[in-house]
């Protein structure tokens, strides 16, 4: 009846670490986008404080060029650039916070196996496939 009990447990622990495993990685994988978004921002900027007030400055949007003013064009860069930062930063608390869950989740399977040897016995006798 215990040994039951303690491979339901060991199944849901399992099934937890995998969702945040899961999370973990799509968060890292917002980070790196955020990250790349916000490289491409910053210079795309600095070209722009280059460039003459009254010079023409055109968008891409898909496969055509938009004629804008600079300005409109600075405050999106800038745009992008500070909600870049601000994503970074709130998905960097979001990682931090699971890898906080992922460490409980460890702690958690170990002291299951370590009450049960007979259970850790089994798991090591599964074929993994």
């Amino acid at each position: 009846m215990a040994d039951e009990a303690n491979r339901t447990a060991f199944l849901e622990i399992q099934s937890r670490m995998i969702d945040t495993t899961g999370k973990i990685k799509q968060v890292q994988t917002q980070m790196r986008s955020k990250e790349a978004e916000k490289k491409r921002a910053f210079p795309t900027m600095e070209e722009l404080k280059q460039v003459p007030d009254d010079t023409n400055v055109y968008k891409s949007i898909g496969r055509m060029f938009v004629l804008e003013t600079k300005a409109t064009l600075m405050n999106e860069q800038e745009n992008k650039f500070k909600d870049g930062e601000a994503s970074i930063t709130a998905l960097q608390s979001s990682k931090e916070y699971l890898e906080k869950q992922m460490a409980e989740v460890e702690t958690n399977l170990r002291e299951l196996l370590q009450q049960d040897p007979g259970l850790a016995r089994q798991i090591m006798s599964m074929n993994v496939v």
